[in-house]
């Protein structure tokens, strides 16, 4: 029966990796799925990128597409979940932005 119980509409959404690259060339694309879509299969939403042969800073994220989708329950995978950490400190250490009046 349609317009039942709210709790059959709920879909757990994780943010993880979906693998894109080639043999010996690994490349993850950070997307929003559907928990039970395999691995590399449907996704929502593409938020970042990784790249596990580069060096210093390997990874790319949408912060404010990730702040939206755990805003409505989504949970990170444990890998994501530190891509996230590290991009959140990279951010708060970088230097104020340019608009910002300088303190004389």
């Amino acid at each position: 029966m349609a317009g039942g119980d709210d709790a059959d509409d709920i879909m757990p959404v994780r943010i993880r990796l979906k693998r894109v690259g080639t043999k010996n060339q690994p490349a993850y694309r950070v997307v929003v799925a559907d928990d039970r879509s395999p691995r590399d299969g449907r996704f929502i939403e593409q938020i970042g990128t990784y790249q596990p042969l580069m060096k210093g800073n390997n990874f790319t994220l949408k912060l404010d597409r990730v702040d939206y989708w755990v805003g409505v329950g989504a949970q990170p995978s444990d890998t994501v979940a530190s891509f996230i950490r590290k991009a959140r400190r990279a951010r708060a250490d970088s230097p104020a932005s340019p608009s910002a009046p300088a303190a004389a």
